[in-house]
């Protein structure tokens, strides 16, 4: 990949990253990009959608949630949602959204992120773990829990 940047999510970028292509498999696990806005909106001191560019073109999608005051402590910060277009999975490109996401968490003086996921072939577990995140729990729908120590 080239020179990758962030920008956050705007009108400019919603189309593109709306219509990311997936590997097959992929999209059971996630949601357009387009209802971060939305939420963004509700709640813009606690959500952080943003798009991984590669010179002018979107190639991903991040969506960080940060928020000290909620009860369930893996919503405190959590990746929300990520998405990573099938021609860029492999370069580098997720782990620039998850680094770039754990770097604006530090900012806000946390020491971990968390990220949950429904289990089964072409889960995005397998990306995590080689992340460094840590299995530890499961919600009661079945989703796993992990964990990246930011210290």
């Amino acid at each position: 990949m080239g020179n990758l940047t962030l920008e956050e999510l705007s009108g400019r970028t919603i189309v593109a990253a709306n219509n990311l292509t997936l590997k097959p498999g992929q999209e059971a696990f996630i949601a357009p990009p387009s209802y971060a806005v939305a939420e963004a909106y509700f709640a813009p001191d606690t959500e952080w959608p943003r798009v991984v560019m590669d010179g002018n073109d979107v190639v991903g999608f991040i969506r960080g949630h940060f928020d000290k005051e909620t009860s369930q402590e893996e919503f405190q910060s959590c990746i929300w949602r990520i998405h990573i277009a099938a021609q860029a999975q492999g370069r580098g490109v997720g782990r620039f959204a998850v680094e770039s996401l754990a770097a604006e968490a530090r900012s806000r003086g946390f020491d971990r992120i968390t990220v949950l996921w429904e289990p089964g072939d072409n889960s995005p577990g397998e990306f995590f773990h080689a992340l460094g995140f840590v299995n530890i729990g499961e919600t009661r729908y079945g989703e796993t829990i992990a964990a990246l120590s930011l210290n």
